[in-house]
């Protein structure tokens, strides 16, 4: 038996001789990853005041939103008003355009709940911003569908165009750019997010005169870019070719 142990490490060179042949991935298969804004964890989790936010940082609901923050309470049961949480922050931030503290203790105020519940729900979901972030926020998908459809392209573009990089805001204060996963629209690769909108199966071209209309004042069209509707197969239809039958096509005459 210990022959055996003592032969068997040689067994081994076959293995390394055989990784030896095995050739490396070359630069032009090589791709670099995209970071996501370089953060900490206290940077995620633990409020920092700065002079624009803080817990004097001035924030108070408009009138019209103060209506539209008791319709959505409404909708919940007496002694759950917790539940509207979310709505009532993204309301907060939709005015704001982003959560200071003193935005997330408003909230937390008017819904008689622990500032500290407000503050876990405002770190948990990326989509509420805890610090400031420019007029049109662009998202980029570059998770593997878009990424096999060259969203490093978009990436470039954006990067060429603005100056910025992953998680930076331009000097005026008009875009922020952030690398986020998944937007649902795989089908539609490669995509961005750029505020409520998105944009679709984009080019070199449609990057670009995107950010010029934004650039310009002008409203870009969302959607598709290629011309197809909503997420049609790339090559056309291949069912549902008709418009859909009326009430009680192919319904059995003995039911």
């Amino acid at each position: 038996m210990l022959s055996k142990w003592r032969t068997l490490p040689k067994s081994f060179s076959f293995f390394r001789a055989v990784g030896k042949t095995v050739q490396q991935p070359s630069a032009a298969n090589s791709r670099c990853f995209h970071p996501a804004i370089p953060v900490m964890s206290d940077k995620l989790f633990v409020h920092r005041d700065t002079p624009e936010n803080n817990a004097d940082t001035p924030f108070e609901l408009t009138q019209e939103n103060l209506e539209r923050a008791k319709v959505i309470m409404d909708n919940y049961p007496i002694g759950h008003k917790a539940a509207a949480v979310i709505p009532l922050l993204d309301l907060a931030q939709r005015q704001h355009g982003w959560l200071p503290i003193s935005a997330m203790n408003y909230v937390a105020d008017m819904l008689e709940m622990p500032r500290m519940r407000v503050y876990e729900v405002t770190t948990f979901y990326t989509m509420f911003n805890r610090e400031p972030i420019g007029k049109y926020h662009i998202q980029v998908c570059t998770t593997t569908p878009c990424q096999l459809r060259d969203s490093d392209m978009v990436v470039d573009v954006i990067r060429k165009k603005l100056g910025i990089k992953m998680g930076e805001t331009t000097k005026d204060g008009m875009f922020t750019l952030t690398s986020v996963e998944c937007l649902g629209a795989c089908v539609n690769a490669p995509m961005m997010q750029i505020n409520d909108n998105y944009f679709e199966d984009l080019s070199e071209k449609d990057t670009e005169e995107i950010l010029d209309d934004l650039v310009a004042g002008r409203t870009p069209k969302a959607g598709p870019r290629s011309g197809r509707f909503c997420c049609e197969p790339a090559g056309g239809l291949t069912s549902l070719t008709e418009p859909p039958k009326g009430p009680g096509f192919g319904v059995r005459s003995d039911l």
